[in-house]
Parts: C-alpha cells; structure tokens; sequence
C-alpha cells in the first residue's frame, strides 16, 4: 500500500505540474491586461505609468520566461504574489480555503449519505409510487440550474420565512465565541451546503438504485434467500455492499467536482471561499491568484482520487493493490 501510494503521488505531481503549464498559457491567452485594469482603477492611464506597472510586476516579459520563473516558484512552494491584493498568494489561499472545505465537506456528506439512503429505498420499493417520487425528485434537482435553486432558496427561507440568513459566513458585528460562533457558523452553512448538496445527490440516488437493481439479480443473492435470510440482511450485507462500489469511484471524482459548483455557490451566498476567490481574481485579472486557485484546486482533485483508490480496498477487500 505505502508503495501504491508513493506511486501514485508521483504521478500526481507530473499531472499538476502539467496543469500549471496548461493553466498559464490559456489564462494568458484570455482577453485582457491587469496593468491597463490598474491603472484604470488608479486613474491614470498613460502609456508610462501602463509600462511601469508591466515592468513592476514582470508582464513585459516573455511568455517563457514568465513561465520559467512561475514553475520555479511552484517548485519552491511558492504560489507568487497577488499584484491586486498586494499580498502573497498562498496567505490568501489559506485564509479562504477552512470555507470552502467546510462548504463542500458539509455538501458531500449531505448529496453522498442522503444519495445512497433515498436510492436504496428506491431500489427496496422498484416500481412503487415511491420509487417513482425519489426518481422524480432527483431528476428535478439534477435538471435545475444551481444558481436559481440558490436564488429560490434566499427566497422562500431567507425573505419569506426568515428562518436562516441569506449571505455570508458569520453575522458581522455580532462577537459570538465558541458554541455560539459555531452555531451561527453553522446556520450561514445550511442554505448553501444543501443547495450545492441537493444537486450532487440526485446523481447518486440514480446510480445507487440502478446499481443495486443490478446486484440483486446475481446468483449469490438469490442464494442468500435460499438460505432464508431476512430481506433487510440481503439488502445491507449483500446487495448495498456490492452495489457501492460504482458509487465510491462516482463520489471520488465528483469530491473535486464540488470545488468547481462551489464557485457559483459562494458568489451566490457571499461566502468567503475559494471559489469567491477565483471569480474575484478573474474580474480583476490577478493572473498569479487566478493560477494559486487552480493550482491548489486540482491538487485537491488529485488528493480525492487517490482516497478513493485506498477507500475502495475498504469497501471490497476482494480488490487488490496492484
């Protein structure tokens, strides 16, 4: 296992590194220049003070040249400088990051167990009104635009009910500490982590109940009621167990997908991720944060793929490390 692992964080380190190349030349080749979006922040736009800002920030410089010297700060660990927010990189990065982990770690838990317990129930009742029901909702879900079941949820639990808060990650002004800040943390946390949680859970719910049909037509199974086990056993020994299998590698590459959906999310909300990151550092063509965030977001994409190479061992034992 320590071998696969090694291994396969190799391999990732090539793939990242790749991404980086690949990441760099297609935002440069993106419309627009930061120096020119400075200077007309600072009101002034003449071609000497346009020339100095490239000149200060090295965007007079060759394309390959600039790469070079990107990689070999990647290198170091070094994620560069933001000329926007005159700040290094990796500090902003880190001061985002504890949010958009807890958003998509809290949506992943909700679309995964919610997807596998409602899918399950419409496996057990195939054919029944609420088979039917289940199917539909997740069809519903999986079918609607992210952003305006957002908006609707602002709405109807935000404005109309005033149940939970619209935006942000905390109340402002408000100087909760401990359990009091994690409750209120935790009530900014609800609307958008099931919004971005509903939509992912309508894929597993289709794929748990389709893959534990299938399973429930093998042979060991019809053996297993032979033996005269009880129906809820087959269903949670046999059947769910087997089935999850094309559930884990499906949650395992939809992990790093969630980082992506939560960029609509937390603009939506205002919450004070990554994702909010990455669209401000576009608006703003903050070339060197813009990289930062995608660098750190497919190393996370890579991290979710290898767990579930070592979760899947878990899963099936009969599987091996190879």
């Amino acid at each position: 296992m320590a071998g696969f692992i090694a291994r396969r964080v190799g391999k990732g380190i090539v793939v990242l590194l790749a991404i980086v190349v690949l990441n760099f030349f297609l935002i440069r080749l993106a419309p627009g220049d930061p120096a020119l979006v400075m200077a007309g922040e600072a009101g002034a736009g003449d071609e000497a003070f346009i020339a100095q800002l490239r000149e200060k920030f090295a965007l007079d410089q060759p394309l390959p040249s600039q790469l070079g010297a990107y990689l070999r700060s990647i290198v170091g660990l070094d994620l560069g400088y933001s000329v926007r927010q005159q700040m290094p990189v990796a500090t902003l990065i880190g001061e985002r990051l504890p949010a958009t982990l807890l958003l998509t770690g809290t949506a992943f838990v909700i679309s995964l167990s919610l997807g596998v317990l409602l899918g399950s129930l419409a496996a057990r009742r195939a054919g029944t009104l609420a088979d039917t029901a289940i199917t539909g909702l997740a069809l519903l879900f999986y079918a609607t635009p992210l952003f305006w079941v957002s908006l609707m949820a602002i709405i109807l639990f935000s404005v109309r009910l005033d149940w939970l808060p619209s935006f942000g990650f905390e109340t402002v002004g408000a100087g909760y500490t401990g359990l009091g800040r994690a409750l209120d943390i935790a009530r900014h946390l609800v609307l958008p982590a099931m919004t971005l949680g509903l939509f992912f859970m309508a894929v597993y719910v289709r794929m748990t109940r389709s893959s534990m049909l299938e399973v429930s037509r093998l042979d060991f199974v019809k053996t297993a009621r032979a033996k005269g086990l009880t129906e809820g056993v087959i269903q949670r020994r046999h059947i769910l167990r087997n089935a999850l299998l094309p559930v884990v590698t499906l949650a395992g590459l939809q992990a790093g997908t969630l980082v992506g959906g939560a960029v609509l999310t937390e603009t939506v909300f205002a919450w004070p991720g990554i994702g909010r990151l990455m669209y401000e550092a576009l608006l703003q063509r903050d070339y060197n944060l813009l990289l930062g965030v995608f660098v750190v977001s497919s190393a996370m994409v890579l991290v979710f793929n290898l767990v579930t190479d070592v979760v899947y061992r878990a899963v099936d034992p009969r599987i091996e490390v190879a």
